[in-house]
């Protein structure tokens, strides 16, 4: 049986963090699809091709990976693409509740895939893209957490703002 794995996001922008899980994960699963949510709520600083575009460049390397923007409903999305997992990150006890709830949610709509949690590195752990884009943002140096890609992508975008 081949197992794919959703591992959704709004990836704005992709950091370190989300392409060791992914590496991480493409060793555990046949297929790993990285879906780049619209999600126009969030507000994102960069758009849905950008993000894909970037997390395409990063991920490069992982064979068993690919990049895609959605935005479907997520289990109509993994549904059209035969997935069988989802894969979420936990970065600390605070994102279980909220992501226990998604699991429950999704289960819920299609009790054929299943959520799988995985823990970041203790060496990515810390890092959220919600903070590498607040440092970025305020001239600090952000190379440390995130493809020399991103970084380009956030000094170009910090000059226009």
């Amino acid at each position: 049986m081949s197992v794919t794995a959703v591992y959704p996001g709004t990836f704005d922008p992709i950091t370190n963090g989300h392409s060791d899980l992914v590496q991480r994960a493409s060793s555990l699963f046949d297929r790993v699809i990285v879906a780049i949510a619209a999600n126009p709520a969030k507000t994102p600083l960069f758009n849905l091709d950008s993000r894909v575009a970037m997390a395409t460049h990063v991920l490069a390397g992982i064979d068993n990976a690919e990049v895609c923007g959605f935005s479907d409903l997520l289990v109509t999305f993994a549904q059209q693409r035969n997935a069988n997992v989802i894969l979420r990150g936990l970065r600390a006890v605070s994102d279980f509740e909220f992501e226990m709830q998604l699991a429950s949610m999704n289960r819920r709509l299609d009790n054929t895939i299943e959520t799988v949690f995985m823990t970041p590195s203790e060496e990515t752990g810390f890092i959220s893209a919600s903070l590498v884009k607040e440092i970025a943002l305020h001239g600090g140096d952000v190379s440390d957490f995130v493809h020399k890609v991103v970084v380009e992508e956030l000094v170009r975008i910090g000059s226009r703002l």
